[in-house]
Protein backbone atom coordinates (compact mmCIF):
# COMPACT_ATOMS: atom_id res chain seq x y z
CA UNK A 1 0.00 0.00 0.00
CA UNK A 2 1.09 3.53 -0.70
CA UNK A 3 -0.35 5.88 2.02
CA UNK A 4 1.02 9.55 2.26
CA UNK A 5 0.24 11.57 5.48
CA UNK A 6 0.28 15.65 4.32
CA UNK A 7 -0.28 18.20 7.59
CA UNK A 8 -2.52 20.92 6.76
CA UNK A 9 -2.90 22.49 10.39
CA UNK A 10 -1.79 22.15 14.23
CA UNK A 11 -3.66 18.65 14.48
CA UNK A 12 -4.90 18.56 11.06
CA UNK A 13 -3.84 16.67 7.71
CA UNK A 14 -4.64 14.82 5.17
CA UNK A 15 -3.97 10.77 4.34
CA UNK A 16 -4.19 9.74 0.71
CA UNK A 17 -3.89 5.79 -0.14
CA UNK A 18 -4.31 3.55 -2.05
CA UNK A 19 -6.63 0.01 -2.37
CA UNK A 20 -4.98 -2.20 -4.55
CA UNK A 21 -6.94 -4.51 -7.18
CA UNK A 22 -6.61 -7.83 -4.90
CA UNK A 23 -8.52 -5.75 -2.11
CA UNK A 24 -10.94 -3.83 -4.23
CA UNK A 25 -11.56 -7.90 -5.54
CA UNK A 26 -12.37 -9.07 -2.30
CA UNK A 27 -14.57 -5.75 -1.22
CA UNK A 28 -16.52 -6.86 -4.65
CA UNK A 29 -16.95 -10.34 -3.85
CA UNK A 30 -18.50 -9.58 -0.22
CA UNK A 31 -20.92 -6.72 -2.10
CA UNK A 32 -21.87 -9.26 -4.35
CA UNK A 33 -22.93 -11.85 -2.09
CA UNK A 34 -24.55 -9.47 -0.08
CA UNK A 35 -26.75 -8.14 -2.93
CA UNK A 36 -26.98 -11.62 -4.89
CA UNK A 37 -29.58 -12.84 -1.59
CA UNK A 38 -32.21 -10.30 -2.35
CA UNK A 39 -32.19 -10.43 -6.60
CA UNK A 40 -34.92 -12.02 -8.19
CA UNK A 41 -33.62 -12.85 -11.96
CA UNK A 42 -35.61 -14.61 -14.67
CA UNK A 43 -34.19 -18.17 -15.10
CA UNK A 44 -32.25 -18.04 -11.88
CA UNK A 45 -33.61 -18.96 -8.37
CA UNK A 46 -33.48 -15.98 -6.12
CA UNK A 47 -29.96 -15.33 -4.60
CA UNK A 48 -28.46 -17.56 -7.27
CA UNK A 49 -27.54 -14.85 -10.23
CA UNK A 50 -23.69 -15.75 -11.52
CA UNK A 51 -21.37 -13.11 -11.44
CA UNK A 52 -21.13 -12.65 -14.57
CA UNK A 53 -25.05 -11.99 -15.50
CA UNK A 54 -25.35 -9.86 -12.82
CA UNK A 55 -22.25 -7.16 -14.62
CA UNK A 56 -23.52 -7.74 -18.13
CA UNK A 57 -27.15 -6.06 -16.78
CA UNK A 58 -26.22 -3.94 -14.08
CA UNK A 59 -22.24 -3.15 -14.34
CA UNK A 60 -19.59 -4.20 -12.07
CA UNK A 61 -20.13 -0.13 -10.90
CA UNK A 62 -22.90 -0.99 -9.44
CA UNK A 63 -21.04 -3.11 -6.28
CA UNK A 64 -18.66 -0.27 -5.77
CA UNK A 65 -20.42 1.28 -2.96
CA UNK A 66 -20.41 -1.68 -1.17
CA UNK A 67 -17.18 -3.07 -1.69
CA UNK A 68 -15.70 0.07 -0.55
CA UNK A 69 -17.96 0.01 2.49
CA UNK A 70 -16.44 -3.84 3.28
CA UNK A 71 -12.57 -3.10 2.83
CA UNK A 72 -12.10 0.61 4.07
CA UNK A 73 -11.77 0.25 7.72
CA UNK A 74 -9.40 -2.63 7.23
CA UNK A 75 -7.77 -0.38 4.21
CA UNK A 76 -7.56 2.80 6.83
CA UNK A 77 -5.80 1.11 10.00
CA UNK A 78 -3.40 -0.21 7.53
CA UNK A 79 -2.87 3.61 5.74
CA UNK A 80 -2.83 5.34 9.46
CA UNK A 81 -0.16 2.41 10.69
CA UNK A 82 1.99 2.54 7.50
CA UNK A 83 1.87 6.27 8.07
CA UNK A 84 2.73 6.40 11.68
CA UNK A 85 -0.26 8.81 12.84
CA UNK A 86 -2.52 8.73 15.30
CA UNK A 87 -6.11 9.88 14.70
CA UNK A 88 -8.27 11.13 17.23
CA UNK A 89 -11.46 11.47 15.78
CA UNK A 90 -13.42 9.49 12.88
CA UNK A 91 -11.74 10.62 9.25
CA UNK A 92 -13.89 12.31 6.64
CA UNK A 93 -13.60 10.02 3.54
CA UNK A 94 -13.17 11.42 0.20
CA UNK A 95 -12.80 9.12 -2.70
CA UNK A 96 -10.32 10.31 -5.34
CA UNK A 97 -10.31 8.13 -7.90
CA UNK A 98 -12.63 4.28 -8.76
CA UNK A 99 -11.86 3.36 -11.90
CA UNK A 100 -12.44 -0.58 -13.12
CA UNK A 101 -8.90 -2.32 -13.15
CA UNK A 102 -6.85 0.40 -11.69
CA UNK A 103 -6.39 0.59 -7.80
CA UNK A 104 -8.76 3.01 -5.82
CA UNK A 105 -7.43 6.23 -4.49
CA UNK A 106 -8.67 7.61 -1.18
CA UNK A 107 -8.28 11.01 0.43
CA UNK A 108 -9.24 11.18 4.32
CA UNK A 109 -9.52 14.29 6.20
CA UNK A 110 -7.99 13.36 9.41
CA UNK A 111 -7.36 14.63 13.39
CA UNK A 112 -4.02 13.57 14.77
CA UNK A 113 -2.87 13.68 18.82
CA UNK A 114 -0.98 16.97 19.18
CA UNK A 115 2.85 16.39 19.65
CA UNK A 116 4.52 16.18 22.66
CA UNK A 117 7.95 17.90 24.06
CA UNK A 118 8.47 15.94 27.31
CA UNK A 119 10.76 18.64 29.86
CA UNK A 120 11.70 17.09 33.15
CA UNK A 121 10.27 13.79 34.22
CA UNK A 122 12.66 12.15 36.45
CA UNK A 123 13.78 12.98 40.21
CA UNK A 124 11.19 15.59 40.47
CA UNK A 125 10.99 17.69 43.74
CA UNK A 126 7.74 16.78 45.55
CA UNK A 127 6.59 18.08 48.86
CA UNK A 128 7.72 15.43 52.32
CA UNK A 129 4.65 13.30 53.09
CA UNK A 130 4.21 12.54 56.52
CA UNK A 131 3.87 8.53 57.35
CA UNK A 132 4.17 8.70 61.46
CA UNK A 133 0.77 7.53 63.51
CA UNK A 134 0.33 8.90 66.52
CA UNK A 135 -1.66 7.77 69.53
CA UNK A 136 -3.95 10.48 69.19
CA UNK A 137 -4.41 9.24 65.85
CA UNK A 138 -5.59 6.03 67.11
CA UNK A 139 -7.66 7.37 70.09
CA UNK A 140 -9.88 9.08 67.59
CA UNK A 141 -10.15 5.86 65.39
CA UNK A 142 -11.22 4.05 68.72
CA UNK A 143 -13.57 6.63 69.11
CA UNK A 144 -15.20 7.02 65.58
CA UNK A 145 -16.00 2.81 66.43
CA UNK A 146 -17.53 3.44 69.84
CA UNK A 147 -19.37 6.46 67.73
CA UNK A 148 -20.67 3.89 65.07
CA UNK A 149 -21.30 1.65 68.45
CA UNK A 150 -23.42 3.72 70.16
CA UNK A 151 -27.35 3.53 71.44
CA UNK A 152 -29.59 6.19 71.24
CA UNK A 153 -31.46 6.58 74.79
CA UNK A 154 -34.76 8.64 75.49
CA UNK A 155 -34.27 11.94 77.73
CA UNK A 156 -36.97 12.51 79.92
CA UNK A 157 -37.65 15.86 80.24
CA UNK A 158 -34.47 17.12 79.69
CA UNK A 159 -33.27 19.68 76.89
CA UNK A 160 -31.80 18.76 73.50
CA UNK A 161 -28.02 19.26 72.81
CA UNK A 162 -25.42 18.81 70.05
CA UNK A 163 -25.19 15.25 69.15
CA UNK A 164 -28.49 14.17 70.76
CA UNK A 165 -30.82 13.13 68.31
CA UNK A 166 -34.29 14.54 67.90
CA UNK A 167 -37.23 13.10 66.56
CA UNK A 168 -39.44 15.68 64.73
CA UNK A 169 -42.36 16.91 62.13
CA UNK A 170 -41.76 19.66 60.33
CA UNK A 171 -43.34 21.60 57.50
CA UNK A 172 -41.66 24.68 56.01
CA UNK A 173 -43.25 28.22 53.51
CA UNK A 174 -41.80 30.65 51.96
CA UNK A 175 -44.07 34.16 52.21
CA UNK A 176 -46.38 31.35 53.78
CA UNK A 177 -46.73 29.17 51.26
CA UNK A 178 -45.47 25.71 51.03
CA UNK A 179 -43.08 24.28 49.07
CA UNK A 180 -42.40 21.02 47.66
CA UNK A 181 -39.65 19.18 49.75
CA UNK A 182 -40.37 20.94 52.87
CA UNK A 183 -42.23 18.72 55.05
CA UNK A 184 -41.98 15.64 57.20
CA UNK A 185 -42.68 13.59 59.79
CA UNK A 186 -41.00 11.67 62.54
CA UNK A 187 -37.68 12.52 61.45
CA UNK A 188 -34.38 11.68 63.21
CA UNK A 189 -32.16 14.46 63.14
CA UNK A 190 -28.56 14.48 64.68
CA UNK A 191 -28.08 18.10 66.13
CA UNK A 192 -24.62 19.08 65.02
CA UNK A 193 -24.71 16.78 61.96
CA UNK A 194 -25.17 20.37 59.13
CA UNK A 195 -27.30 17.82 57.45
CA UNK A 196 -30.50 20.93 57.21
CA UNK A 197 -29.89 23.90 56.43
CA UNK A 198 -27.73 26.18 58.42
CA UNK A 199 -29.10 27.60 61.76
CA UNK A 200 -31.74 24.70 61.27
CA UNK A 201 -30.27 22.84 64.16
CA UNK A 202 -29.31 25.49 66.42
CA UNK A 203 -32.57 26.73 66.78
CA UNK A 204 -33.65 22.99 67.83
CA UNK A 205 -30.86 22.99 70.94
CA UNK A 206 -32.39 23.71 74.27
CA UNK A 207 -35.90 22.76 73.74
CA UNK A 208 -37.88 19.70 75.03
CA UNK A 209 -39.66 17.06 73.83
CA UNK A 210 -43.49 18.00 73.31
CA UNK A 211 -41.81 21.64 72.25
CA UNK A 212 -43.66 23.20 68.95
CA UNK A 213 -40.50 25.94 67.45
CA UNK A 214 -40.70 27.82 64.94
CA UNK A 215 -37.06 27.77 62.88
CA UNK A 216 -36.29 30.47 61.11
CA UNK A 217 -33.71 30.42 57.79
CA UNK A 218 -32.33 31.80 55.35
CA UNK A 219 -31.52 29.47 52.02
CA UNK A 220 -27.93 29.63 50.75
CA UNK A 221 -27.31 31.80 47.39
CA UNK A 222 -26.41 28.65 45.68
CA UNK A 223 -29.11 26.24 46.94
CA UNK A 224 -29.77 23.67 44.14
CA UNK A 225 -33.45 24.21 44.06
CA UNK A 226 -33.14 27.69 42.54
CA UNK A 227 -36.45 28.85 43.73
CA UNK A 228 -35.79 28.62 47.32
CA UNK A 229 -32.04 30.21 46.50
CA UNK A 230 -31.27 33.15 48.86
CA UNK A 231 -35.25 32.85 50.39
CA UNK A 232 -36.01 33.10 53.84
CA UNK A 233 -38.34 30.27 54.93
CA UNK A 234 -40.15 29.33 58.25
CA UNK A 235 -40.18 25.71 59.67
CA UNK A 236 -42.97 25.07 62.54
CA UNK A 237 -41.37 22.10 63.94
CA UNK A 238 -42.86 19.68 66.55
CA UNK A 239 -40.33 17.59 68.77
CA UNK A 240 -41.15 14.49 69.71
CA UNK A 241 -38.53 12.64 71.13
CA UNK A 242 -35.03 13.87 72.76
CA UNK A 243 -32.41 10.49 72.67
CA UNK A 244 -28.61 10.63 73.45
CA UNK A 245 -26.39 8.60 72.51
CA UNK A 246 -25.03 6.44 75.07
CA UNK A 247 -21.37 5.33 74.04
CA UNK A 248 -19.91 1.12 75.21
CA UNK A 249 -17.67 0.93 77.86
CA UNK A 250 -14.02 1.45 76.46
CA UNK A 251 -12.81 -2.08 77.70
CA UNK A 252 -12.11 -5.49 76.25
CA UNK A 253 -15.73 -6.44 75.03
CA UNK A 254 -16.15 -3.78 73.14
CA UNK A 255 -12.68 -4.63 71.70
CA UNK A 256 -13.93 -7.88 70.63
CA UNK A 257 -17.75 -6.81 70.10
CA UNK A 258 -16.20 -4.85 67.14
CA UNK A 259 -13.66 -7.14 65.67
CA UNK A 260 -13.86 -11.14 66.57
CA UNK A 261 -9.90 -11.45 65.80
CA UNK A 262 -8.42 -9.88 68.93
CA UNK A 263 -9.15 -10.64 72.97
CA UNK A 264 -7.96 -7.38 74.25
CA UNK A 265 -8.10 -3.07 73.84
CA UNK A 266 -4.60 -3.12 73.24
CA UNK A 267 -4.72 -5.90 70.91
CA UNK A 268 -7.36 -3.90 69.02
CA UNK A 269 -5.13 -0.50 69.29
CA UNK A 270 -2.35 -2.47 67.80
CA UNK A 271 -4.29 -3.56 64.45
CA UNK A 272 -5.53 -0.35 63.95
CA UNK A 273 -2.21 1.31 63.88
CA UNK A 274 -1.32 -1.30 61.43
CA UNK A 275 -4.54 -0.36 59.16
CA UNK A 276 -3.81 3.43 59.95
CA UNK A 277 -0.06 3.05 58.97
CA UNK A 278 -1.07 1.77 55.81
CA UNK A 279 -3.51 4.09 54.91
CA UNK A 280 -1.15 6.55 55.65
CA UNK A 281 1.25 5.42 53.51
CA UNK A 282 -1.00 4.89 50.74
CA UNK A 283 -1.99 8.27 50.89
CA UNK A 284 1.30 9.47 50.48
CA UNK A 285 2.53 7.74 47.81
CA UNK A 286 -0.87 8.78 46.03
CA UNK A 287 0.17 12.78 46.89
CA UNK A 288 3.58 12.00 45.94
CA UNK A 289 2.54 10.27 42.24
CA UNK A 290 -0.04 12.90 41.93
CA UNK A 291 2.27 15.73 42.35
CA UNK A 292 5.10 14.29 40.82
CA UNK A 293 2.51 13.39 37.25
CA UNK A 294 1.57 16.66 37.45
CA UNK A 295 5.01 18.13 37.23
CA UNK A 296 5.86 16.23 34.84
CA UNK A 297 3.20 17.47 32.74
CA UNK A 298 3.70 20.68 33.39
CA UNK A 299 7.54 20.39 32.60
CA UNK A 300 6.25 19.27 28.96
CA UNK A 301 5.52 21.29 25.90
CA UNK A 302 2.21 20.13 24.28
CA UNK A 303 0.57 21.40 20.77
CA UNK A 304 -3.11 22.75 21.04
CA UNK A 305 -5.33 20.42 21.99
CA UNK A 306 -8.53 18.99 19.63
CA UNK A 307 -11.54 19.29 20.54
CA UNK A 308 -12.51 15.90 19.73
CA UNK A 309 -10.10 14.74 22.59
CA UNK A 310 -11.49 16.94 25.19
CA UNK A 311 -15.26 15.43 24.15
CA UNK A 312 -14.38 12.12 24.15
CA UNK A 313 -12.71 12.65 27.94
CA UNK A 314 -15.78 14.33 29.33
CA UNK A 315 -17.57 11.28 27.73
CA UNK A 316 -15.20 8.59 29.02
CA UNK A 317 -16.09 10.35 32.32
CA UNK A 318 -19.46 10.76 32.24
CA UNK A 319 -19.94 7.05 31.33
CA UNK A 320 -17.10 5.41 34.13
CA UNK A 321 -19.34 7.52 36.30
CA UNK A 322 -22.91 6.17 35.46
CA UNK A 323 -21.30 2.45 35.05
CA UNK A 324 -20.51 3.30 38.66
CA UNK A 325 -23.54 4.34 39.40
CA UNK A 326 -25.41 1.43 38.02
CA UNK A 327 -23.24 -1.52 39.68
CA UNK A 328 -24.98 0.46 43.06
CA UNK A 329 -28.52 0.02 41.36
CA UNK A 330 -28.99 3.11 40.16
CA UNK A 331 -29.63 3.96 36.49
CA UNK A 332 -29.19 7.29 35.13
CA UNK A 333 -33.15 8.10 34.69
CA UNK A 334 -33.20 7.37 38.35
CA UNK A 335 -30.04 9.35 39.03
CA UNK A 336 -30.72 12.60 37.36
CA UNK A 337 -34.27 12.29 39.65
CA UNK A 338 -32.59 12.10 42.96
CA UNK A 339 -29.91 14.53 42.53
CA UNK A 340 -32.47 16.92 40.05
CA UNK A 341 -29.07 16.93 37.56
CA UNK A 342 -28.97 16.47 34.02
CA UNK A 343 -26.69 14.75 31.71
CA UNK A 344 -25.63 18.16 30.88
CA UNK A 345 -25.12 19.18 34.13
CA UNK A 346 -22.37 15.72 34.83
CA UNK A 347 -21.04 16.92 31.37
CA UNK A 348 -20.28 20.72 32.57
CA UNK A 349 -18.57 18.77 35.66
CA UNK A 350 -16.28 17.15 33.85
CA UNK A 351 -15.37 19.48 31.43
CA UNK A 352 -13.77 21.28 34.08
CA UNK A 353 -10.76 19.50 34.04
CA UNK A 354 -10.57 17.85 30.63
CA UNK A 355 -7.92 19.61 29.55
CA UNK A 356 -5.99 18.76 32.17
CA UNK A 357 -6.36 14.74 32.12
CA UNK A 358 -5.99 14.79 28.61
CA UNK A 359 -2.49 16.32 28.44
CA UNK A 360 -1.44 14.04 31.32
CA UNK A 361 -2.71 11.05 29.20
CA UNK A 362 -0.73 12.43 26.56
CA UNK A 363 2.11 13.14 28.55
CA UNK A 364 2.70 9.55 29.94
CA UNK A 365 2.17 7.91 26.53
CA UNK A 366 5.06 9.87 25.41
CA UNK A 367 7.21 9.17 28.44
CA UNK A 368 6.15 5.21 27.44
CA UNK A 369 7.43 5.79 24.19
CA UNK A 370 10.50 7.42 25.51
CA UNK A 371 11.34 4.81 28.07
CA UNK A 372 10.50 2.16 25.79
CA UNK A 373 8.03 0.68 27.78
CA UNK A 374 6.21 -2.64 26.62
CA UNK A 375 3.87 -5.08 28.36
CA UNK A 376 4.73 -8.70 28.60
CA UNK A 377 2.03 -11.18 27.25
CA UNK A 378 2.15 -12.54 31.30
CA UNK A 379 1.32 -8.88 32.53
CA UNK A 380 -1.86 -8.97 29.85
CA UNK A 381 -2.85 -11.80 31.65
CA UNK A 382 -2.57 -10.58 35.13
CA UNK A 383 -4.01 -7.11 33.84
CA UNK A 384 -7.17 -9.08 32.45
CA UNK A 385 -7.51 -11.30 35.82
CA UNK A 386 -6.97 -8.17 37.90
CA UNK A 387 -10.22 -6.32 36.08
CA UNK A 388 -12.27 -9.62 35.98
CA UNK A 389 -11.93 -9.79 39.72
CA UNK A 390 -12.23 -5.98 39.81
CA UNK A 391 -15.48 -6.13 38.40
CA UNK A 392 -17.04 -9.69 38.81
CA UNK A 393 -16.75 -10.75 35.78
CA UNK A 394 -15.72 -13.49 33.40
CA UNK A 395 -12.35 -12.93 31.82
CA UNK A 396 -13.93 -13.69 28.24
CA UNK A 397 -16.50 -11.12 29.14
CA UNK A 398 -13.61 -8.53 29.95
CA UNK A 399 -11.33 -9.52 26.89
CA UNK A 400 -14.82 -9.13 24.75
CA UNK A 401 -14.60 -5.66 25.42
CA UNK A 402 -10.57 -4.73 25.98
CA UNK A 403 -8.28 -5.53 23.01
CA UNK A 404 -4.43 -6.43 23.53
CA UNK A 405 -3.44 -3.02 22.48
CA UNK A 406 -6.04 -1.42 25.05
CA UNK A 407 -4.57 -3.78 27.99
CA UNK A 408 -0.94 -3.34 26.61
CA UNK A 409 -1.83 0.98 26.80
CA UNK A 410 -2.97 0.81 30.43
CA UNK A 411 0.02 -1.61 31.68
CA UNK A 412 2.31 0.94 29.76
CA UNK A 413 0.80 3.71 31.36
CA UNK A 414 1.37 2.14 34.69
CA UNK A 415 4.35 1.68 34.20
CA UNK A 416 5.31 5.32 33.52
CA UNK A 417 3.62 6.66 36.59
CA UNK A 418 5.88 4.44 38.77
CA UNK A 419 9.00 5.80 36.51
CA UNK A 420 8.01 9.38 37.54
CA UNK A 421 6.87 8.82 40.91
CA UNK A 422 9.32 6.24 42.08
CA UNK A 423 12.38 8.65 40.84
CA UNK A 424 10.75 11.76 42.96
CA UNK A 425 12.96 12.99 45.45
CA UNK A 426 10.45 14.06 48.97
CA UNK A 427 11.72 17.40 49.85
CA UNK A 428 10.57 19.59 53.06
CA UNK A 429 9.80 22.74 51.37
CA UNK A 430 9.10 22.05 47.67
CA UNK A 431 6.87 23.78 45.86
Amino acid sequence: MSAKWEKKGANDGELTFEIDLNKISEGLDVAFKRIRKNINTPGFRKGKMPRQIFNKMYGEEALYEDALNAILPEAYDAAVKEAAIQPVDQPQINVEKMEKGEPWVIKAQVTVKPEVSLGDYKGLEVPKQSRRITIKDVDQEIENRRERQAELVLKEDAAAENGDTVVIDYAGSVDGVPFDGGQADNYSLELGSNSFIPGFEDQLVGHKADDNVDVKVTFPEDYQAEELAGKEAIFKVTIHEVKAKELPELDDEFAKDIDESVDTLDELKEKIREELKQQKNAAADAAIQDTAVAKATENATIGELPQAMIDEEINSQLQQYLGNMQQQGINPEMYYQITGTTEDDLKKQFAADADKRVKTSLVLEAVVEAENIEATDDEVAAELKSLAEQYNMEEAAVRSVLSDDMLKHDIGVKKAIEIIADSAVEVKDAK
